[in-house]
């Protein structure tokens, strides 16, 4: 039991004075305050979190073009959080393959405690760091992967050994966490660091700290897929139309770069199976599938090439 008790004690001493963590006198009244009141505070927070996240935009991009360039070696990209850090991760590796045509493999959540937890808090996991060797050894996560770990407070465990055993089998390693960058002392070779400040909810990280992961792994996937060349101008060329939604845009998207009609756009994608920037190219450039496609590998899979737009 005093085991406990000291185990317990170092956590606090770490947390105390971690700025996530903090409680701000601004909001000591929200508890006896009107609804609409009470929205108005954490909509006016919240409306702060783009600027923190705009100082760190350097650091995004210098990941982005470090992921980037490992994906261009092979590599693979896999993010890592306990609780709201790790749901975010696994909800922005989820949404890349419908919208970038991306192999689930390519980008991947994982989750401290496994899958139930995506559904149900089990918040001790954040703790368990002796899962992280097996998952590394099931996903043959090697050089050059990258690993990008979560945590809001900069403390958790789980994505803290996840940057350790990264870097020791030789992988890019980011950090995305919500305190100031000269508190942290982390095993990664980019830091992220939007500070949002105190939450409204003092230490309730799924409030400001949340909406700034958030923000960030959304600006990470879409620069890394925009520098993979799957996009053409603004359009999702890569995009997978496995719903009848997803069919239709595959068709108006297009009908946007071509100017074409709404038939012309339909045969057209019937002639490419269905791939959105085969069938561009074969609208541009008066070619069938197979030379479409070989247009489109010869240009690393960016159609500006293809076109000699820049």
């Amino acid at each position: 039991m005093a085991s406990d008790r000291d185990k317990i004690k170092s956590v606090y001493e770490e947390i105390s004075n971690l700025l996530t963590e903090s409680s701000d006198s601004r909001f000591a009244e929200i508890d006896r305050l009107p609804a609409e009141e009470v929205l108005k505070i954490i909509n006016d927070e919240d409306a702060a979190v783009p600027a923190a996240v705009r100082e760190e935009l350097p650091y995004i991009a210098e990941a982005v073009d470090l992921i980037s360039k490992n994906f261009d070696n092979g590599g693979r990209l896999f993010y890592f959080g306990a609780g709201t850090s790790g749901r975010l991760g696994i909800l922005d590796a989820a949404e890349c393959p419908p919208t970038f045509g991306t192999d689930p493999e390519r980008i991947k959540g994982i989750i401290a405690g496994g899958r139930e937890t995506v559904f149900l808090s089990a918040e001790g996991a954040e703790d368990d760091i002796s899962e992280i060797p097996g998952i590394f050894d099931e996903h043959k996560i090697k050089k050059p992967d990258t690993i990008v770990a979560i945590s809001a407070s900069t403390r958790t465990p789980f994505a803290l050994e996840a940057l350790r055993e990264g870097r020791e089998n030789g992988c890019s390693t980011v950090f995305i966490t919500c305190n100031p960058r000269e508190n942290i002392d982390a095993p990664a070779d980019i830091l992220i660091c939007p500070v949002v400040g105190p939450e409204v909810v003092a230490g309730s990280t799924r409030m400001k700290s949340a909406l700034a992961q958030k923000m960030v792994l959304t600006m990470l996937s879409t620069g890394i897929m925009v520098k993979q060349g799957k996009l053409y101008k603004n359009l999702m060329v890569d995009l997978l139309d496995r719903s009848d939604k997803l069919s239709a845009r595959s068709i108006k998207i297009v009908m946007t770069a071509l100017k074409c009609d709404y038939d012309t756009a339909v045969n057209l994608l019937k002639d490419a199976r269905g791939w959105v920037k085969a069938a561009i190219v074969m609208g541009k450039q008066k070619v069938d599938y197979q030379s479409a496609v070989k247009l489109i590998d010869e240009a690393e899979g960016k159609l500006y090439r293809v076109f000699n737009e820049g």
